[in-house]
């Protein structure tokens, strides 16, 4: 929940595991302990959609038998397999636009071994009228990162699990043409439709898509959404990256963007979630702005990771047993 600056740091005195999402200028001044934190100054609280820069969201882990933080660049991002408790979650965050983040989006869909544990997290922004600093926060060291990401290991007790689900509100249109891509990337120029070679942001032009609609690949039945950042001077960029030889089309056009959502939250039926990864393009485009969506709190975010790195999802994690 939001909490104010010195409420948290008296958390973090009290010895607390927490997670924590706030602007940088206070995550700056938090103390050390057994807590991580990246930036945003966007969150769904109990009260609705707020933007704040003088309030954190603080998520007490109180579950956990044990706990372990790590920090990892892009050369060694995928060791966290190797180190997660048998018995856990493993919760990670990685800053906007960094190294280690493009990284982890290229290469987690082939990594296998992430299936075996849970993982979950987010990616840090920032205000996105103003700007400000993007980082993550180790905050048993103190020390914040650009380029990094912040793993949290959580070890639970005998008996509890963790589980991992989203909330999407997107399909794909099946009498749609194929799109498919030449290689793994953020831009593109062109890209194969129904096997023909085309510039992919004419294609969008004349047909006239929705960029707020994003690309979505079915992946056995689960629907994995590739958000459209700008289309511009013959290129298209994305919030994640596309990946080679995998089916793509444009999602089935949403007439009420918040009515949808909103179905799709009642019918996920969660029980008692424990924390949620809203992305910041459903907080814009359903105008999340003062709107409640029980029972999902959190920071909004500038990617969501179950497993690997989502666009325009919500992700979420409950304890089982």
């Amino acid at each position: 929940m939001l909490k104010s600056l010195e409420e948290t740091i008296a958390l973090i005195n009290e010895g607390k595991v927490l997670h924590i999402a706030a602007d940088d200028t206070l995550l700056r001044k938090l103390p050390k302990g057994k807590w991580i934190g990246g930036t945003t100054p966007y969150f769904i609280s109990e009260d609705g959609g707020v933007f704040s820069k003088d309030r954190l969201f603080v998520n007490v882990i109180d579950q956990a038998e044990d706990v372990r933080i790590a920090v990892y660049g892009k050369y060694n991002i995928f060791q966290i397999v190797e180190e997660c408790y048998d018995n856990g979650l493993t919760m990670l965050i990685m800053p906007f636009g960094s190294a280690v983040a493009m990284k982890y989006a290229r290469e987690a869909p082939d990594v296998e071994e992430l299936l075996m544990h849970p993982v979950i997290g987010w990616i840090a922004g920032a205000d996105l009228d103003d700007g400000g600093e993007i980082r993550v926060y180790d905050g048993s060291s103190g020390e914040s990162y650009t380029d990094k990401a912040v793993v949290l290991y959580i070890k639970l007790p005998e008996g509890k699990s963790a589980m991992i689900n989203m909330i999407n509100i997107f399909s794909d249109d099946k009498t749609d043409p194929v799109i498919r891509f030449y290689d793994n990337e953020l831009n593109v120029t062109r890209c194969s439709v129904n096997g023909q070679d085309v510039s992919f942001a004419e294609y969008i032009g004349k047909k006239g898509f929705d960029a707020k609609m994003p690309l979505v690949a079915d992946y056995n039945g689960s629907y994995i959404n590739t958000s459209i950042k700008e289309v511009g001077d013959g290129k298209v960029s994305f919030y994640a990256p596309v990946f080679k030889d995998i089916e793509y089309r444009f999602a089935v056009p949403v007439e009420d963007y918040a009515v949808e959502f909103k179905k799709q939250i009642d019918a996920a039926g969660a029980r008692n979630p424990v924390i949620s990864f809203n992305c910041i393009l459903n907080y814009l485009y359903c105008g999340l702005n003062g709107k409640k969506t029980p029972p999902y709190t959190g920071p909004v975010t500038f990617g969501e990771v179950a497993y690997q790195l989502m666009n325009q999802t919500l992700v979420y994690y409950e304890i089982l047993g």
